[in-house]
């Protein structure tokens, strides 16, 4: 599809964007995106909800006049995506905070604090990852994709996917083994 430009610009800066173009996006891409970011999620009302921010963003950049509508769209599908994930690992790790240990019973209470120590550690660890990696680890295991839908989303090669998981797993098992002899020293 080739550069939108069909926006307006009226007085006083208000930019005036033609709906046919945002209906003609929405028709042609809708299906796809959704289709796409329900295997990044595996949650259809995750999925709808990012494709409507999606298409949001585009109603707000269409004046941008991309050249690319469709990899500029996936693109940002894709950043929605990886956002709310990030969002939800740091919800899991900061339990604590909402639930203060003060309100817990004692029955369990020390396993509970070493889970919530065990939580951190890893987000950490997850962050000290280089991007591809954590991706990975973060489509695969927050994300409940395969491998090979990994491979696709990242177009890499389904072999590349395993090594770059199987270093990830074995840079997180390192730091978290540091992490706990300091601890216990």
């Amino acid at each position: 599809m080739k550069a939108i430009s069909s926006a307006k610009i009226r007085e006083g800066g208000m930019i005036e964007v033609d709906n046919q173009i945002l209906l003609k996006l929405y028709s042609l891409y809708q299906k796809e995106l959704y289709l796409y970011l329900y295997s990044l999620c595996g949650d259809r009302y995750l999925a709808e909800d990012l494709l409507h921010e999606t298409f949001l963003k585009a109603l707000l950049a269409l004046p941008d006049g991309h050249s690319n509508m469709r990899a500029w769209l996936y693109m940002v599908a894709r950043n929605l995506f990886y956002n709310q994930q990030k969002k939800k690992l740091r919800e899991i790790l900061m339990d604590e905070q909402i639930y203060p240990l003060e309100e817990k019973t004692e029955e369990g209470l020390p396993e509970k604090i070493f889970e919530e120590e065990d939580r951190r550690m890893l987000y950490q660890a997850i962050l000290r990852l280089d991007i591809k990696k954590r991706e990975i680890i973060q489509m695969q295991y927050f994300g409940g994709m395969t491998q090979k839908e990994i491979a696709a989303v990242l177009h890499i090669t389904l072999e590349n996917v395993r090594v770059l998981a199987y270093r990830a797993r074995k840079e997180l098992k390192k730091y978290l083994e540091e992490c706990r002899k300091e601890d216990s020293k």
